[in-house]
């Protein structure tokens, strides 16, 4: 999948939202600057959030309402130390998680997660999807990405 430009992939991370269920969990996998906050505001757009967006950098995760609660972590900060943060509030609850530097947790953490691996090319952005589990591999179905 490719994005252009940012309201693209804004409209991209919006139908995405759309489709997403309780307890859907996201990793989103990228550099800096290849806008995973980008696509988590077209995420939030999907799920009926009219807040702003904010990067959670400096706070590890910040929380939106809407049609579904909208978990979004960063989790850069804490490395190899998930422990930190009590990762079992925002995890396959009652709302959506969406996880900035999600692979930095290890692989033993997470169960059913959809990765979106964002990489810049040329002026805009590729996209590349990988389904971890039964219900992130239904939900690439549904989107057509798989």
């Amino acid at each position: 999948m490719y994005s252009q430009n940012e309201s693209e992939l804004i409209a991209l991370g919006q139908a995405i939202g759309s489709q997403l269920q309780a307890g859907d969990v996201l990793v989103l996998s990228g550099d800096l600057g290849t806008g995973k906050t980008t696509l988590t505001k077209g995420l939030a757009k999907g799920l009926g959030i009219s807040q702003m967006i904010k990067s959670p950098t400096y706070t590890i995760v910040r929380e939106y309402e809407g049609n579904l609660p909208l978990y979004h972590l960063d989790v850069y900060r804490i490395g190899d130390d998930p422990d930190s943060i009590d990762l079992d509030d925002f995890l396959y609850g009652d709302g959506v998680t969406v996880i900035e530097w999600g692979e930095l947790l290890g692989s033993g953490l997470l169960s059913d997660y959809l990765t979106i691996s964002l990489a810049k090319a040329g002026e805009g952005r590729e996209l590349t999807f990988t389904a971890h589990g039964d219900r992130s591999q239904q939900l690439l179905e549904e989107l057509g990405y798989d």
